[in-house]
Order: structure tokens, then sequence, then C-alpha cells
């Protein structure tokens, strides 16, 4: 309904100001055990996305799910998105990380899991808030792939109100 959708962008957003102002080291541990979990679950979300949508080969969509959890981490890990990332002292120019807000993540049937972990570890490591929309048809098993990580980020150490903004809910 339109009034949820409200509210879910009413409390993304709440959230996100919180986490936005975590640390680099907050940021990245957050993160590290997201993708870490993520990793180890790809096996059974893999099988899950596979029987819940009848699309691909559970173990496909496995790696699919390490890729978009552990590889998308190594990939992006040493990227800073906190504080000053550069300064140009002749053109007197300083660019700051500053996170955008929250984002809309759609996430198709095709690939509902894997695509959740890569919109999601995205979004925490430039402190943005997310919110998961799932194509009907994979619904379950991405809402168990944003719980996971949700439930990852409090407890690598992020408040319960910053990781509704890391994983937020599903429409």
């Amino acid at each position: 309904s339109i009034q949820e959708a409200r509210t879910l962008a009413a409390n993304a957003h709440a959230a996100q100001k919180l986490w936005a102002k975590a640390s680099q080291e907050q940021v990245d541990r957050v993160c590290a055990a997201m993708a870490e979990a993520a990793f180890q679950a790809s096996e059974r979300l893999g099988r899950m996305a596979s029987e819940e949508t009848g699309y691909g080969y559970p173990e496909h969509k496995k790696i699919k799910n390490e890729f978009a959890s552990r590889f998308l981490w190594q990939s992006i890990k040493d990227v800073r998105t906190v504080g000053v990332l550069r300064r140009d002292l002749e053109k007197r120019i300083v660019e700051i990380a500053w996170p955008m807000g929250v984002i809309a993540g759609l996430v198709p049937s095709t690939n509902p899991t894997s695509t959740a972990y890569f919109k999601v570890i995205s979004a925490v490591k430039a402190r943005d808030g997310i919110i998961i929309a799932p194509h009907p048809s994979a619904a379950k098993c991405t809402l168990e792939a944003t719980r996971l990580l949700a439930q990852t980020a409090v407890q690598a150490g992020a408040s319960s109100a910053a990781a509704s903004a890391a994983a937020s809910s599903t429409l």
C-alpha cells in the first residue's frame, strides 16, 4: 500500500541518519561480517531461491550468491566511504564522502538473493539506507537474505536502528 511504502521510507530515513554517523571502521566491520554471513548462507539461499522462483539451478544460484557477497566485499573493502577522500590544495578542493540517503532496491525474481546481497552490502558500505522491494515470486528468499544481513549487522555492532537502514524492510 502507499501508506506502507511511506512508513518504510520514513523508518529507513530515520535509521539511515543514524548509520550516516558510523566511522569507517564500523562500516567496514559490519560490511565484512555481512559479506561473510551471506557467503556462508550462499548454498542454502541459492537453493531457496531456485525452489521458490522455479528459475535456474541451485548450484548456479550458490555461485552468484558467493560472488555477490565475499567477492563483492573483496573488491570494495579498501574503498573509503567516510570522511575526507582527497584534497587538491592547488584547486582548493576537498572531496568528502557523504551518504546519499535512502535507496529503493528493486530485486528481480531471476537472481533474488544475490541481488539483495549486492545492493544491501553496497548501500551499507556507502552509509545509505535501502528499502528492498522483491519480486512477488521471490519474496520469501529475498526477505530471508535481508533478515540475515540485518541480524548480522546488529551482531557486528550496528545498532538495531542502524541495521534497519542496513537491510531495511521488504515491501
